[in-house]
């Protein structure tokens, strides 16, 4: 049976099939989506939870908790993590591959709305979720500045206008606002002359809330005309609230004007944001899990004019970081490198056939394969990505040999004195099935990874799929378009003259095939002891293997970076702010530096901030990112105060918890207190290993306190309950948000709380008071300060606490020193653990496997480790083995230590 047959005697319809399968590979390839590598991510969602003034400890147990156990019961959870410091909760959710992410999203919804009769009853809002993994790096930053308003309005107009326009579009995840606070009204009280007039806190919750009214007010109607009633139930500017009456003193109104400073300011004044030195506001602006970032990217970029359109003039929109700069640059650079391999392949052929017809048959068969290939990856739903271009790079080879195989075979028939049409069909019947054979044994090599599950096989599937479409491909092409030309393109000239160069390569050649000649020879004379070679340099490649240092996957440099930083735990917001400008200084000071942005305060711990970094293009600044970390560090390291970890963002992050470095090592235990002994130890231990830097831990625990013990006794008999002496002072201390201003776009707040000179030093709590009776202590207004009911003790407190599997946890976060392999650092980290001698109520594991731990041969990986690399499920420290009930997993990983801490094993 000849296959090629029907082909060779219709050259007219060959033709239109080939032409066909370059045309519709064309048009696949300019519609295919651009990333930086195969779709890989993992569904996650971000739940986030704010009460304004509540410390960590209040978010973890009164928020975080509630929301984790109803977490718990969804069904598909690999991994869940969450981080609880001032007045901020923010859970991370990441669920197995298979698992659909808008499904998800409704199941956690349903778990929060199941969560609310448990979470405290003064939330300003329901906890919020996002499709958004909070640890992957921004696609764009754009910044605001102005010289004609201040950073209230920049905020007002990011969150109100710029925020909503852009979470509309199709890919965004989430947009961040920060570096500033919305604008808003705030009460600034002087408790002193509060309580002189017989006043306190309450009195004044009380009048604020009732001022602000936005109720339906009816319609006046006859039979002529109908007109709304409306009144003027919202004021929005602080002269408006000054002459409001807040109470009576003997008989004379008191105003709020007499006990306060009442201004127009911001919703949060312990918050602070700079680009490139200057005050701005900043957006952030993340994508969706799935969602390919350069058509996001895109689809922004088509909005900005209309967004500079609906603000101000006078606002500066800049934008700070774009990630696919260097997507785009990386890609195009692949594609070079693929035509650059097409037209060498070409040239190699020329080159040993030297005759101009017969190079024109590969030259053809192997464009049209490799074009070919991308009408295929367009029905996977594949993209033009750096795995699947380097996929074709590498099969240029191979498809390049089916057409050499088919025209060798074909040529020497026509040596022979066939004619080309005949020997055409000869040919091509005797190699026909040795062309399939062959490009069935080249797929047959990548049907392992094929199979493969888990990270490691989403990432390679569409490198292997790829390459073996082009062998198809290819296979196709030789045994209809490869003979067809042969027939009709290939002519038999036995007495051509040749030229001398050809003469001198043909002699050159046969030089060659003498010289393979004797060697193989020779070879066949000593086989034992060829035999023996053979086996000492499989013996060497097996020692290589285990030596060689190992990790998954290589540090990118995308042109962007990225970090964490963080001061004393007992530092203020005025000494984070004074250290963010001196670090913004030193940074944009290198000049591989274009753009770089830096924010502290507003959520989070009060110790923390943040910053982002764009760079020179490379042909510009001439040396690689972690080259400029490495600059970077040694200045950063001199400054006071603030310690900077820098980080370049990477294409490919497993895991859902954000951290300052690259790698995570994750200590977890069945109570704080084991926690709070072995987490600064594992810490100063891992500082002393030498192949680790920019080494800093989650474990904040050192803040400090005023520890507040109530009498409960006499704060009875004064009228007083704990809940009211908690409330006075979250008035007082917490910029509690008392009243709401409703507007058109957006809804503004007025914030209660002492004047500065009050809430800067612990003195400020003498000057609490309340409304008591019964007492000599109670003043000659009527008010009892607060410690004729209280006591107070300087302490420690945590700024930050974290959970992993609804139970507490430390991580540290570290980054590799230059030389030192991934897998070497686990081992010394392992090793490390060993010595420090950590109880059986402490385990140890990789909480995040950004570079694969999981995945190195020869070094182990504690349970609770991110499995997903091998297909293996995490919570709570627990490892489910594919095929394992979830009744098994759930008791393991809750049942046994959960029950201790009250929990009940669960079924998801």
């Amino acid at each position: 049976m000849n296959i090629s047959a029907p082909f060779i005697r219709r050259p007219v319809a060959t033709t239109l099939i080939t032409v066909a399968i370059a045309i519709a590979g064309a048009i696949a390839f300019n519609v295919l989506p651009v990333s930086p590598l195969p779709q890989v991510d993992f569904p996650t969602i971000s739940v986030g939870a704010a009460l304004p003034g509540a410390s960590a400890d209040i978010m973890a147990s009164s928020v975080a908790t509630p929301l984790e156990r109803q977490f718990g019961h969804i069904a598909g959870v690999t991994e869940m993590t969450s981080q609880s410091s001032l007045g901020t909760t923010s859970i991370t959710i990441q669920f197995d591959l298979s698992r659909d992410i808008n499904g998800a999203a409704r199941d956690v919804e349903a778990a929060i709305n199941a969560a609310r009769t448990y979470l405290p009853a003064n939330l300003p809002s329901n906890p919020t979720y996002r499709k958004v993994n909070p640890a992957d790096s921004p696609i764009i930053i754009i910044g605001l500045t102005s010289d004609k308003y201040g950073t209230d309005k920049l905020y007002d107009e990011a969150s109100t206008v710029i925020q909503q326009k852009i979470s509309q579009i199709q890919g965004v995840g989430q947009v961040n606002v920060g570096g500033g606070a919305l604008p808003s009204v705030r009460v600034e009280v002087n408790p002193t002359k509060l309580a002189s007039h017989g006043l306190t806190m309450a009195n004044l919750q009380a009048v604020l809330s009732i001022q602000n009214s936005n109720l339906a007010k009816g319609q006046i109607s006859n039979g002529s005309f109908s007109a709304d009633i409306v009144s003027n139930g919202q004021i929005s500017h602080a002269d408006e609230y000054k002459p409001i009456i807040v109470g009576y003193n003997n008989g004379a109104a008191v105003r709020l004007q007499d006990v306060a400073d009442v201004v127009d300011s911001v919703q949060n004044v312990r918050t602070a944001g700079y680009l490139n030195g200057i005050h701005s506001v900043t957006l952030i602006i993340f994508r969706q899990p799935g969602a390919n970032i350069i058509d996001t990217v895109d689809r922004v970029d088509a909005q900005m004019d209309s967004i500079r359109a609906s603000i101000p003039k006078g606002i500066n929109v800049t934008k700070v970081l774009d990630r696919t700069t260097t997507i785009r640059a990386s890609v195009k650079d692949v594609e070079r490198t693929l035509t650059l391999s097409v037209i060498l392949v070409i040239i190699v052929v020329f080159i040993f056939l030297r005759n101009w017809r017969a190079t024109l048959i590969p030259a053809v068969a192997v464009p049209v394969s490799l074009i070919g290939t991308f009408s295929v990856m367009y029905l996977f739903g594949y993209s033009i990505d750096n795995l699947s271009l380097m996929a074709l790079t590498i099969s240029t080879g191979f498809v390049v040999d089916d057409a050499i195989v088919v025209m060798e075979n074909i040529t020497r028939h026509m040596e022979e004195g066939m004619e080309p049409f005949a020997a055409t069909l000869k040919g091509a019947k005797e190699i026909g099935f040795t062309v399939f054979s062959i490009s069935m044994s080249l797929i047959a090599v990548f049907i392992p990874i094929l199979l493969m599950g888990g990270i490691v096989g989403r990432l390679f599937r569409e490198f292997a799929v790829t390459l073996s479409t082009a062998i198809v491909v290819s296979m196709i092409i030789s045994l209809t378009t490869t003979p067809m030309m042969c027939a009709h393109f290939l002519k038999h000239k036995p007495r051509e003259k040749h030229s001398r160069i050809y003469i001198a390569t043909e002699r050159f050649f046969d030089w060659v095939l003498s010289l393979y000649r004797r060697s193989l020879h020779w070879c066949l004379d000593n086989y034992i002891l060829v035999l023996v070679v053979l086996l000492l340099t499989i013996a060497l490649n097996v020692v290589l293997v285990i030596k060689i240092p190992k990790g998954f996957f290589p540090q990118q440099d995308t042109g962007t970076m990225g970090g964490g930083i963080q001061g004393p735990q007992d530092a203020s917001f005025q000494v984070m702010n004074d250290s963010i400008q001196r670090i913004s200084k030193v940074v944009k000071s290198d000049t591989a530096v274009q753009n770089m942005i830096s924010f502290t305060g507003g959520q989070g711990a009060s110790n923390t901030g943040f910053i982002f970094i764009a760079l020179k293009p490379l042909d510009e600044r001439k040396v690689s990112a972690p080259e400029v970390i490495n600059r970077l560090r040694p200045k950063l390291n001199r400054l006071p105060v603030a310690s900077v970890f820098l980080q370049a963002s990477q294409d490919l992050r497993i895991g859902g918890r954000g951290s300052s470095a690259l790698y995570q090592y994750t200590i977890q235990a069945d109570n704080t207190a084991d926690l709070a002994l072995w987490g600064p130890r594992l810490l100063a231990e891992m500082k002393k290993l030498p192949g680790l830097q920019d080494v800093n831990s989650d474990q904040q625990n050192g803040g400090l306190d005023e520890y507040l013990t109530y009498d409960r006794v006499t704060a009875a008999r004064l009228g007083q309950t704990v809940r009211s002496l908690d409330a006075a002072l979250y008035g007082a201390f917490g910029q509690s948000q008392v009243s709401v201003i409703y507007t058109q776009l957006n809804q503004y707040y007025v914030v209660l709380e002492v004047a500065p000179e009050y809430w800067q030093s612990p003195e400020g709590l003498k000057n609490v008071y309340f409304h008591s009776q019964g007492s000599s202590s109670v003043t000659a207004s009527g008010n009892s300060p607060l410690f004729t009911m209280a006591t107070n003790k300087s302490g420690t407190i945590p700024l930050s606490l974290n959970h992993t599997g609804l139970f507490p946890s430390v991580t540290v976060s570290f980054n590799l020193a230059p030389g030192v392999s991934l897998s070497d650092a686990t081992l010394a980290i392992e090793q490390m653990q060993q010595r420090l001698g950590t109880p059986t109520t402490v385990h140890g594991f990789f909480c995040r496997d950004p570079a694969g731990l999981s995945t190195i041969p020869g070094h182990r990986t504690d349970a609770g480790s991110d499995c997903t690399a091998r297909g293996l499920h995490c919570a709570g420290g627990v490892v489910r083995e594919p095929g394992a009930s979830a009744d098994d997993y759930f008791h393991a990983a809750i049942g046994e230590r959960g029950r201790d801490a009250g929990f009940d094993a669960v079924q998801g």
